[in-house]
């Protein structure tokens, strides 16, 4: 009989589902695609039907379920926490007391009834491994490589907020942890919270806006020492302690000590709409890079612990492309590999793996380039659904079977300056749209990068976007080596593509530094000569290779802007339904959903299209 497992992550942030048969990554998604509820944290039950439907199993054939984290550590943190901190945190200890005696105390009575209503055999074996280990099992077990160094960062999973493990065949042993409450993913998340953005969201807005702080100027170095010596000890080995007194995230309602930090920054707390200062920007660049000094002194003693050559990472943290970039550029190991789901999210696969490989002891199958198959583990649509959403709306679109000749049409239209949403096959999983859900442009376009943040993405103009390249031409436009399906590391803009800073630069404000064309690819070239990089390959990413190809035949440029088919406040679509109202409602020029092609200016929708929603992302 097939072993097959069901994996949940939920009721943090990002909930998700997966399923594995017989060890084969088949199917896995979140819960917020079905629900349209950002990073919703609900038991996903969408989710694990959507999976289901996709591998094309009954829920009745399911043989195992795994649970993403143990419940009852995490109770135990949380009592030992409160308890230690007394009389602090009386207010959230009597806000989250009552949901966890009432529901997630009792989560293996709470997955039994979730899981019948499903479908699932009353008697199907429950399995709750760690946290840190599906993290960890989500890094190494899909990965390409026999023996791997594991490195996990995060927030906090039950106590641990930092692994460094080894992995053999399909062994994972435990060799270093960090706790609870000294987490660099808490301290990253208390800068985001500090200067105005969403924790657990608007980690990646911080990141996006370090590049356009002073590295070096007086204040960035003064502020990099009151963390390192104020906020934090950080430790030669990359292992950290934080100074609570700063911070409220363990008893509180907030992430910091509001009144503290601003007595030690020289600033206010940033509320969400206030403007952007320099002052805001050195700040970010502060903590990114001490961010990078952790993660890079992490690095190190997994390898010295180890002594793997090679290197996989998970773990919400494993997201900061900047800090990856820089790792990778070390060449500490010979060549790391990064889960695309290295969030919560990513859980839900981890636990399945680490039932299979090392509960079940099952022999483990490495594949190249990896397993996750291009992180295209979701749902997909057939032409019968996509002409049914067409007669519900009363839309106009062209049906273009041979698909060389629409990409070429498609091609043509990219380089006349249309906006494409671009809508095949299966959807990712993990927070990157890598050409399956995505909006397209052209990067040669210096107006592009406001134009899709403020008229179509509806977010911030200092957002930056990321290229997706050939492969094969990768290194001509991008200070590059790395195999980067996943849009994980950030890589400079090749010497030969830059267009030199003017004279007074450093001294322009925001807004004039990002009209500034950087780079012969302007809308791609973040304002430190970096970008966000995706290497596309046919062998993973078939559909969207042949597009680029196109695009280069067309024009000779072999790059395209790729980012996620969404508007701010929304999570990226998932059926052609939510992909064409969300073209009706942005100033996107043209949607292609599987093989049919619609113009904008052919629409004439005879129902009300919804307004977008403006809330954080």
């Amino acid at each position: 009989m097939a072993s097959i497992i069901l994996g949940i992550a939920a009721f943090y942030h990002d909930s998700a589902a997966a399923l594995i048969i017989d060890g084969k990554i088949v199917a896995a998604a979140q819960e917020e695609r079905f629900t349209r509820v950002k990073h919703d944290a609900a038991f996903p039950v969408q989710a694990i039907r959507a999976v289901l439907q996709t591998a094309g199993i009954a829920a009745d054939a399911v043989t195992a379920v795994a649970f993403y984290d143990k419940p009852f550590l995490k109770f135990e943190r949380l009592l030992e926490t409160y308890h230690a901190f007394a009389p602090r945190g009386l207010r959230s200890f009597l806000t989250a007391m009552p949901v966890w005696i009432k529901e997630k105390l009792f989560m293996r009575r709470l997955l039994r009834k979730e899981c019948k209503a499903l479908g699932l055999p009353a008697n199907v074996p429950l399995y709750f491994p760690e946290h840190h280990l599906s993290h960890a099992a989500s890094a190494f077990y899909p990965s390409p490589f026999k023996e791997a160094a594991i490195l996990t960062i995060d927030g906090v999973g039950e106590w641990a907020t930092t692994t460094i493990s080894k992995g053999v065949d399909g062994q994972i042993q435990l060799l270093r942890e960090g706790k609870f409450p000294h987490s660099a993913g808490l301290l990253y998340s208390a800068f985001t919270y500090f200067l105005g953005f969403k924790v657990n969201s608007g980690e990646y807005k911080l990141m996006g806006l370090a590049p356009y702080g002073h590295a070096n100027s007086p204040e960035t170095k003064g502020f990099m020492n009151l963390i390192k010596t104020t906020l934090t000890d950080i430790r030669e080995d990359g292992s950290l302690y934080l100074n609570m007194d700063y911070f409220d995230f363990a008893t509180g309602l907030t992430m910091v000590q509001a009144s503290r930090w601003e007595r030690l920054f020289g600033m206010a707390l940033r509320k969400a709409e206030d403007p952007i200062t320099q002052q805001h920007m050195n700040l970010a660049i502060a903590i990114q890079q001490v961010t990078e000094e952790i993660v890079i002194a992490l690095a190190r003693t997994a390898r010295r612990l180890t002594g793997c050559k090679h290197l996989v990472m998970a773990g919400g943290v494993a997201l900061n492309c900047v800090a990856n970039g820089k790792l990778a550029g070390l060449r500490i190991f010979d060549d790391t590999w990064i889960q695309p789901a290295a969030g919560d999210a990513g859980g839900a696969l981890g636990a399945a793996l680490a039932v299979h490989y090392i509960a079940a002891a099952q022999p483990r199958e490495i594949m190249r380039p990896d397993s996750m198959q291009g992180a295209a583990l979701g749902s997909s649509f057939t032409s019968l659904q996509v002409k049914s959403m067409i007669l519900q709306y009363g839309a106009t679109a062209r049906c273009m079977e041979d698909s060389a000749a629409r990409n070429a049409y498609v091609a043509q239209l990219l380089a006349r300056g249309k906006i494409v949403g671009w809508f095949q096959g299966r959807m990712e999983f993990g927070p990157r749209a890598l050409g399956q859900r995505s909006i397209l442009a052209d990067p040669r376009r210096a107006e592009m990068q406001q134009h899709l943040n403020v008229q179509i993405k509806a977010r911030e103009g200092f957002r930056p976007f990321a290229p997706a390249v050939l492969a094969a031409d990768a290194a001509l436009y991008f200070n590059t080596a790395l195999h980067n399906p996943y849009m994980l590391f950030v890589s400079p803009v090749q010497a030969s593509q830059r267009r030199p800073e003017p004279e007074g630069y450093a001294n322009w404000n925001l807004q004039e530094r990002l009209h500034h064309e950087r780079s012969t690819l302007p809308a791609v070239t973040h304002v430190d000569y970096s970008a966000r990089v995706q290497t596309v390959d046919a062998g993973v990413h078939p559909v969207f290779h042949a597009l680029l190809t196109a695009f280069k035949k067309e024009t000779g440029c072999p790059v395209l802007v790729n980012t996620s088919f969404n508007v701010r406040g929304e999570p990226i679509v998932c059926t052609p339904e939510q992909a064409y109202l969300s073209f009706m409602r942005t100033g996107m020029d043209v949607l292609v959903v599987e093989n049919y092609v619609f113009l904008r200016e052919e629409q004439a929708p005879t129902k009300p299209v919804p307004d977008p929603v403006f809330g954080d992302d």
